[in-house]
């Protein structure tokens, strides 16, 4: 790749696919998937032009990926939304890396209102789904649609295990 951000950016997609593989258990020990077919593997698509369709897929989330020095949530999460609606998927949230750290510590940011469908899908309260997955809120001025709630990736890891128990749970 000659496009040295772009390299940046493609890596940090891959490690963090690689990470979830991993820490939901979807991989051996070399770090290959278990079963190919299985839909629930974390992958990274192929771009689709206009219709972008994220950056990685962790049924029911889609990932938008960051490795950037200036921060843009709000725009990140418009993003993740529509990139979310063009793969067929409930949920987009976008994915940060923080810089010099280890992956399972990138932020992952939640639009308010896909936080409260999550949520609401788990069953929890406000203050039961923040703590179990360690939210933080960054509530930026009077505009609602420029808050969001944020977490590391490792919780974020919990989280969208028991959001796929939660959708095969009788």
């Amino acid at each position: 790749m000659a496009n040295r951000n772009k390299a940046k950016g493609t890596q940090w997609e891959s490690d963090v696919r690689d990470y979830l593989n991993e820490a939901l258990g979807l991989v051996d020990a070399r770090g290959v998937l278990l079963d190919p077919f299985d839909a629930h593997n974390v992958r990274r698509p192929a771009q689709e032009g206009a219709a972008d369709v994220g950056d990685v897929h962790a049924v029911p989330f889609v990932l938008e990926c960051k490795n950037v020095k200036r921060l843009s949530v709000p725009t990140f999460l418009r993003q993740a939304r529509v990139e979310a609606r063009h793969a067929g998927f409930p949920y987009g949230v976008a994915v940060v890396k923080v810089p010099r750290s280890n992956t399972r510590r990138g932020k992952v940011h939640f639009a308010v209102d896909t936080w409260t469908r999550v949520r609401l899908v788990l069953g929890l309260s406000s203050r039961a789904f923040a703590d179990r997955y360690a939210f933080a809120a960054s509530l930026r001025g009077v505009d609602s649609g420029q808050w969001y709630m944020t977490t590391e990736l490792e919780s974020f890891r919990r989280l969208l295990a028991d959001m796929r128990a939660a959708r095969h749970a009788p």
